[in-house]
């Protein structure tokens, strides 16, 4: 099924939408303005933005008319801050069912959001449903526990005829994260939230999160995915965008460089060319596919799949377009010689 959450559409046969979360405090209004639009710049469609207190919820309210872009109103412990959050505008609001404990505070947000026109997410943690029992829960059983609990939950929205919801399960550990959501898209049809819940600094973060949301993603299940860092939100959105263009998720605005991992063959400095080139390409608005080879064996296989391909020797580099040789130049003219070649395309 599709849900709507602003003027973005999640679900079936729509594109994959990335999402972030300022990371300013929210009554600095003019500062979370300023990184609600950064996101949009980076790639974002959706931006969470945290109300916790009454005065956050003042300043969402502000915040909301001042940017393009659907927000979602971040909720924790409290209904009425999410009650404020939905009438102040919150396309959507991020709901743990799990820590507002009264049903009846549950059904007011509800149908807060039915006459608003709000999605929900709901919202089923690992880390939630541990502190939902007395005793530790083993790893293995925590799938069917969040399972559990998010069929206890759905039945909840469902019964007050809500169907704009959006799902989430997430653990800090990949394995997991990919198991339950797994069983959440084999009893659901609603559209489905990814990411881990946290995945440290950046340089950790990128792995695991490519590993469990790649997965998902590459068996068609998500909808919207968010990458949790410890850094500015910018730097989520730029490692959410590759993995959705590695898997051809996304179309790209910006050029592709490719390079030969480099071995004994390689007559010259590779890494420093590359480098070199990367820096040239950084002005450049256009998604192109760049070669950069080292050696014969992976050179002319490469330059056939790329809009331009640069084959370097110890004295000079072959240049390619679209596999087709095109031009011989010394190696102190190869950055000037590709740009004019981009230029072309």
């Amino acid at each position: 099924m599709t849900v709507r959450v602003g003027s973005v559409k999640l679900g079936f046969c729509c594109p994959i939408v990335i999402q972030s979360m300022t990371k300013v405090p929210t009554v600095d209004v003019t500062r979370c303005v300023r990184q609600v639009n950064q996101l949009v710049r980076a790639g974002c469609g959706l931006v969470r933005v945290s109300v916790p207190t009454r005065p956050a919820a003042a300043a969402f309210a502000e915040i909301v008319q001042k940017v393009d872009v659907p927000l979602i109103a971040d909720i924790h412990f409290s209904s009425a801050r999410a009650v404020e959050a939905i009438e102040a505008g919150a396309a959507k609001i991020r709901l743990n069912p799990g820590n507002i404990k009264k049903r009846r505070d549950i059904l007011r947000i509800i149908d807060a959001a039915k006459m608003h026109g709000a999605a929900i997410r709901v919202g089923v943690n690992e880390a939630s449903i541990r502190d939902l029992k007395s005793k530790p829960v083993p790893a293995g059983k925590r799938a069917a526990l969040m399972l559990k609990e998010m069929k206890k939950y759905v039945r909840l929205f469902e019964s007050r005829s809500f169907d704009q919801l959006v799902l989430s399960a997430k653990s800090s550990d990949a394995t997991r994260t990919i198991e339950i959501n797994r069983r959440l898209a084999e009893t659901f049809d609603y559209p489905m939230h990814l990411g881990l819940t946290h995945a440290g600094l950046p340089e950790d973060a990128a792995i695991p999160s490519a590993v469990a949301l790649g997965t998902l993603l590459a068996e068609g299940i998500g909808d919207t995915i968010r990458v949790s860092a410890a850094a500015n939100p910018v730097v989520e959105t730029k490692i959410a965008k590759q993995i959705l263009i590695a898997l051809g998720l996304y179309e790209r605005s910006r050029p592709e460089l490719i390079v030969c991992p480099t071995c004994a063959r390689v007559e010259i400095d590779l890494v420093k060319l590359a480098r070199q080139v990367e820096k040239a390409l950084r002005k450049i608005d256009k998604p192109v596919r760049i070669a950069v080879m080292g050696c014969v064996v992976n050179g002319p296989g490469e330059a056939a799949d790329a809009d331009l391909a640069l084959c370097a020797a110890k004295s000079r580099a072959f240049l390619y377009r679209k596999g087709r040789k095109i031009s011989a130049v010394p190696n102190n003219r190869i950055i000037p010689a590709l740009l004019k070649e981009l230029q072309k395309l």
